[in-house]
């Protein structure tokens, strides 16, 4: 699965990459988490168009969004057949700029953060779906989700799934739902593979939302970190007396 994602390129590399029409300026997002706007591109009247949605589907047949599980990733070898995506996926396909994503393996009784990003740097594309859900007053939200297959065995030493990477060559048949049926398009959905992307261990501070700076995308091992500690936590307790100090 990805639960989530870093968009670290400068705008003009992405519009360059996706040769989208728009202009937008926005800030680097090393934490991107779901319920969040996230930009996507997708088709409209012929061309590549920008836009913000809200990471986490509706179908546009939900009624009661407080009932409805929140759907950030779509299982790629299902989309066809699962109700919540099939219209998405004849009608409805976008892509997620990104240049990374993270995943978390567990050690023992702890889980530790990893940093998936593409071995030459740079932004990649994450296959996706999108719609738009009207409310009860008539209120429209357009939302999108990131499509998700078997992982490689690169990242699958971390996680068994993994985003769907569509490279540059294939936009265009992803993103053309008028001429590129769904069963066409499906074709799209494989592991990437061996060699685009490499994986490392991240801070512990990418579990919380609130953290999004650039230091979270740095090396970080936590068996290092660890041992370091142990000897200064040792040697505390060997002088405390219990009185406190000025020094």
């Amino acid at each position: 699965m990805c639960g989530r994602y870093c968009i670290t390129s400068a705008p003009e590399a992405l519009r360059a990459l996706f040769r989208y029409r728009e202009q937008p300026n926005f800030p680097a997002r090393y934490n991107v988490a779901p319920t969040q706007p996230v930009p996507i591109v997708r088709m409209a009247n012929g061309e590549r168009e920008f836009a913000l949605v809200r990471w986490g589907l509706i179908p546009a047949w939900v009624k009661d969004t407080k009932g409805f599980s929140l759907l950030i990733n779509a299982r790629g070898e299902s989309v066809n057949e699962k109700p919540a995506f099939r219209n998405a996926m004849k009608r409805r396909r976008c892509l997620f700029p990104a240049d990374g994503f993270y995943e978390w393996k567990t050690h023992g009784a702890a889980k530790r953060p990893y940093l998936i990003r593409p071995v030459a740097g740079g932004p990649i594309a994450f296959a996706g779906l999108w719609e738009t859900w009207t409310g009860p007053n008539g209120e429209e939200m357009d939302t999108a989700a990131i499509v998700t297959t078997e992982a490689n065995a690169t990242m699958g030493a971390v996680h068994h799934r993994a985003p769907v990477i569509v490279p540059p060559e294939q936009f265009d048949f992803w993103l053309d739902c008028r001429n590129v049926d769904e069963t066409m398009a499906a074709g799209l959905i494989v592991k990437a593979p061996e060699g685009l992307m490499e994986v490392r261990e991240v801070s512990p501070a990418v579990n919380r939302v609130a953290n999004d700076t650039v230091a979270l995308l740095e090396p970080y091992s936590a068996e290092a970190v660890e041992p370091a500690m142990e000897p200064a936590r040792k040697k505390r307790q060997a002088t405390d007396s219990g009185q406190g100090s000025l020094f």
